[in-house]
């Protein structure tokens, strides 16, 4: 039985969102709009999917998740002082490995400590200084696909700027940038696996992806840089330097939210382009669409579907008591097609104003790198507009399977010249 409020809605129309073979047929919006009028805080039943056999509450209705996002003291991101694992994933991560160490993972007082070291470094005015190369940078990869005539988007547009500015940011350098992309997709992807569950590739590309960290890590300490992974190399918090460990999983969730998620945030805003008559043209005719198209596209693909979080006391959201210890997921997603909030929430509508969307979350754990993913976003969208006229899908769309990532695998285009 459901422990959600009366009127919960019944498991037999919501699917199992452990199952993640549900996820390639794209993201369950239908059964998410239900959860949202009848049960916006329900409770999720173990399933054979579901990791260690553990249930888990579902927030889905906009003003419960933005509330749960901000209330860190309730809605724990590390989650280890309650319970043996914890993190912001379904399944438990092991206390000592990342909870409490990434920055994503990590909760008041450490976690501001942790930002403050980073967000120099991706603050607007920095990030300013290298908009011109971006463009540039853009510029090449369009080119480059529109004299394909048919390309891959995903891999020959969309993930190639955010990969070749997370090499730059992080001071990798360019040449190892597909070696960086492959290990983030092998530890990210569940093509073959459940969750919870390792391959020997996942397993071989985190143990090849930690020694490249390590590696990179002692070159910046020996000649440091400007670039983040100097950064968390020399940096020091309360007067001690960074823990190794602490430096890894800088380096590891700079690599995975910098090439992962704009990906597929600019992939899946292709795709509606695509699906939606006469919006490129709209926006080709009136540039100054550009910037509320970008808002419209994160809201429209959510990236990050959810974030998952740890109850650190008895508490009741919505009319519903959640326990200390118990998992809570923010479904992003879900809450980013919320009518209340969102008129014709099922709508790509690129006029959209305003647009309170909360694809790069919200609250403390608010997306460092956010002004870095809208500057990508809108410098590929300037590329395209000045240089394809039209464009089709001509081939299968592969979708990620994972629930926590809305990715695309595979989006074959035919690419018009203008």
């Amino acid at each position: 039985m459901s422990r959600s409020a009366p009127g919960a809605a019944p498991e037999s129309v919501v699917p199992d969102l452990t199952d993640l073979d549900l996820f390639v047929r794209g993201f369950p919006y239908d059964a998410f709009a239900r959860l949202r009028e009848q049960a916006p805080v329900w409770w999720h039943e173990p399933t054979a999917h579901t990791p260690a056999g553990e249930g888990f509450w579902v927030v889905s209705r906009y003003r419960d998740v933005v509330g749960a996002g901000g209330d860190t003291a309730t809605f724990s991101s590390d989650g280890t002082a309650v319970r043996d694992g914890g993190g912001t994933l379904i399944e438990d991560l092991p206390a000592g490995l990342a909870p409490g160490h990434m920055l994503n993972m990590t909760d008041p007082p450490r976690h501001p400590k942790l930002r403050r070291l980073l967000h120099a470094s991706v603050a607007p005015r920095v990030l300013a200084r290298i908009e011109d190369d971006l463009r540039e940078r853009a510029v090449r990869i369009v080119d480059a696909a529109v004299a394909k005539g048919e390309c891959d988007f995903l891999l020959d547009v969309a993930a190639e700027l955010p990969l070749q500015a997370v090499a730059q940011l992080l001071g990798v350098p360019q040449q190892d940038r597909h070696r960086l992309f492959e290990w983030a997709t092998a530890t990210l992807d569940y093509a073959d696996r459940d969750l919870g569950e390792v391959t020997e590739l996942s397993r071989r590309a985190l143990s090849e992806m930690q020694d490249y960290g390590r590696a990179l890590l002692e070159r910046k300490r020996a000649d440091p840089g400007d670039d983040l992974m100097s950064v968390a190399a020399t940096a020091t918090i309360d007067d001690e330097p960074l823990a190794d460990l602490d430096q890894r999983m800088v380096f590891s969730l700079l690599l995975a939210a910098g090439s992962e998620t704009t990906r597929n945030a600019i992939a899946g805003g292709m795709l509606a382009f695509a699906e939606c008559t006469g919006i490129w043209e709209d926006l080709h005719a009136d540039r100054t669409l550009l910037a509320p198209a970008v808002e419209e596209i994160l809201r429209w693909t959510s990236p990050t579907p959810y974030n998952r979080r740890t109850a650190t006391a008895d508490v009741e959201l919505a009319g519903v008591r959640i326990r200390a210890g118990e998992k809570v997921t923010l479904w992003w997603a879900s809450a980013n097609r919320d009518a209340a909030v969102f008129p014709d929430p099922d709508t790509f509508d690129i006029r959209r104003t305003p647009n309170p969307h909360v694809a790069f979350g919200r609250g403390p754990h608010f997306c460092l790198g956010s002004v870095l993913a809208r500057m990508e976003i809108r410098v590929v969208l300037e590329a395209l507009l000045d240089r394809v006229a039209g464009f089709e899908v001509v081939g299968p769309v592969e979708r990620v399977r994972s629930n926590k990532h809305t990715g695309i695998r595979r989006l074959p285009m035919r690419l018009e010249p203008r």
